[in-house]
């Protein structure tokens, strides 16, 4: 095991990685960054990888948080995509089984409707075939009457059947950082808010980048044999640093997510249904919470603090009345929403729900690579795909490295003996709890979230009693102390949104305890006064942004 992933070291990393050379540097700390990252240092590569927000920041945080096989590109006749996310899935789920977990899917089937039972029932069978579903979650048809009992909130009228199938739920965000910790674990070099902001040249090929901490403002160069752009919806700004930018762009779209208490919608059963203008929408019920997206526009604002607008919430209320009449939801009743920007392959006269999330692979005259486009589910595979050329590109000067490795390998936490396994492992550590300060339910959450990384947190629960005046609860200071010594967390917003996704589930556990999660982080990281004025903003701002729509904000 190699040193911790702590915030604690960064200046010291940053300057270490500007000495030497490595065969890849990735630029971006989303799921797509992390994947090449880890799958490139299993091949025997020596990996940088830099990121200028926080880890998964952008889409890999705001995403619908599922692992899902994309029934509706089937509609789109996307057959190859369907198999080969649908597939994916379930080597997600067997890597992770901490931050993965089957979720039955309703589909409910209308007069009128896009789904009918025969086009329902062939399209579920073929996505069980292309997928290579598991008997035991392959699909089944229902019945009116048993789509009622499943979920009595839908919509009566006209109601005819439904499908039923399985689709994975997961934490983007803490999938990302459990892939990124193993790429780290391996010895890749990787750091959070450092932003690439020039390219090296040697012969009108790249090789290196000037990249620069975004808290420090220090500058360094860090010099590789081939560099991938894995940037996200900045792909595009990447790409312009650099002489040789082809004619291939982006278009942005934005979807937002709304966030309810289960007292309000108390949803029993995740749904997949269409709306009256043909979109398709998922309402899903998550500790406690049901929430409801997405939405599609286009989007050409800052991609880096996309928010929901008043627009977005109306309809997605709206869409909440027309599937669940009997649901009566107000603004009120929003307690937290995300909204997130995807980064498609443009394509022209396309309206925003049509444009492929098929991913694509360009590679510049400088050498630089771009991976752009592309789905959460099917992170692993577009990874295997760059590092797959980065190995072709390597091996024409002589290098040679081994083949992909990926499959079976239990990212961070993922120890747990596979899906099979991790039913035991849970009863185990659970029990476990209560010899380290923990009740049951904490440690039931912790092992759910954390997987095999649990120990650590126990540990810290183990230490409490011994730590002079901290204001923190025991199952805080252990979330605390694990993100900023394992899981470099810099900011308070980093550890509330993305470590704990409390932000958006539990908004009211953000509030209870943010200036005591800021008092320990200001002396445990050592900031000054107005490091903790900005971070204190920065946080307040987000918790603004997640209630009020930004157009209605003055």
């Amino acid at each position: 095991m190699t040193e911790s992933f702590s915030a604690l070291k960064r200046e010291n990393r940053l300057k270490s990685m500007s000495e030497g050379q490595y065969d890849l540097l990735v630029i971006g700390g989303g799921i797509t960054g992390a994947g090449i990252a880890l799958d490139a240092t299993l091949r025997g590569m020596k990996v940088a990888l830099v990121e200028m927000q926080d880890f998964a920041a952008g889409t890999s945080s705001r995403s619908t948080k599922l692992v899902h096989g994309g029934l509706r590109y089937l509609k789109q006749f996307q057959v190859g995509m369907v198999a080969e996310v649908g597939k994916e899935r379930a080597i997600v789920y067997e890597n992770g089984p901490h931050v993965t977990t089957p979720e039955w899917m309703l589909l409910p089937m209308y007069i009128g409707g896009t789904f009918g039972p025969l086009s329902t029932s062939i399209g579920l069978r073929v996505y069980d075939f292309l997928a290579g579903v598991k008997k035991s979650e392959r699909r089944s048809m229902l019945s009116r009457n048993e789509t009622i009992s499943k979920e009595p909130l839908v919509k009566k009228e006209g109601l005819k059947g439904g499908g039923y199938y399985v689709e994975y739920r997961t934490d983007d965000a803490r999938l990302t950082i459990e892939v990124i910790k193993a790429a780290f674990q391996n010895g890749s070099h990787i750091l959070n808010y450092v932003k690439a902001e020039e390219f090296i040249y040697q012969n009108n090929v790249i090789t290196g980048v000037r990249v620069k901490d975004m808290l420090t403002n220090m500058v360094v160069t860090i010099q590789a044999k081939k560099v991938v752009n894995a940037g996200g919806p900045w792909v595009d700004n990447i790409r312009k640093k650099d002489y040789s930018k082809n004619n291939k762009q982006l278009r942005l779209t934005k979807g937002v997510h709304l966030v309810m208490d289960q007292s309000v919608f108390p949803l029993h059963q995740a749904v997949y249904f269409d709306t009256p203008d043909g979109r398709m929408v998922f309402a899903i019920p998550r500790d406690g919470k049901t929430y409801v997206g997405t939405t599609d526009t286009f989007f050409d604002g800052d991609a880096t603090h996309p928010k929901m607008v008043a627009a977005d919430r109306e309809y997605l209320i709206n869409v909440i009345h027309f599937m669940f009449p009997e649901v009566k939801v107000t603004e009120k009743d929003i307690e937290s929403s995300w909204a997130g920007v995807r980064p498609l392959i443009y394509e022209e006269g396309k309206d925003p729900s049509e444009i492929s999330r098929k991913d694509e692979i360009w590679e510049a005259e400088s050498g630089l690579i771009t991976i752009a486009g592309g789905k959460l589910t099917g992170y692993r595979k577009m990874a295997e795909s760059v590092v797959d050329l980065i190995v072709k590109r390597l091996g024409e000067t002589g290098q040679r490295f081994k083949g992909p490795q990926t499959k079976t390998y239990p990212f961070s936490g993922g120890n747990v003996g596979g899906s099979k396994g991790f039913k035991q492992y849970i009863a185990l550590k659970v029990q476990e709890a209560v010899e380290y300060g923990f009740t049951q339910e904490e440690g039931r959450r912790f092992v759910q979230m954390y997987g095999s990384n649990v120990n650590e947190l126990y540990q810290y629960g183990r230490t409490f009693d011994e730590i002079e005046k901290v204001k923190l609860a025991r199952e805080v200071y252990a979330q605390l102390m694990y993100s900023i010594e394992h899981e470099m967390v810099v900011t308070p917003a980093d550890f509330f949104i993305r470590r704990t996704g409390a932000l958006f589930f539990n908004i009211e556990w953000v509030r209870t305890w943010k200036d005591e999660v800021i008092a320990f982080m200001e002396d445990k990281l050592g900031w000054n006064k107005e490091q903790t004025a900005q971070y204190k903003e920065e946080l307040e701002k987000e918790l603004r942004d997640a209630v009020t729509p930004v157009d209605l904000q003055h």
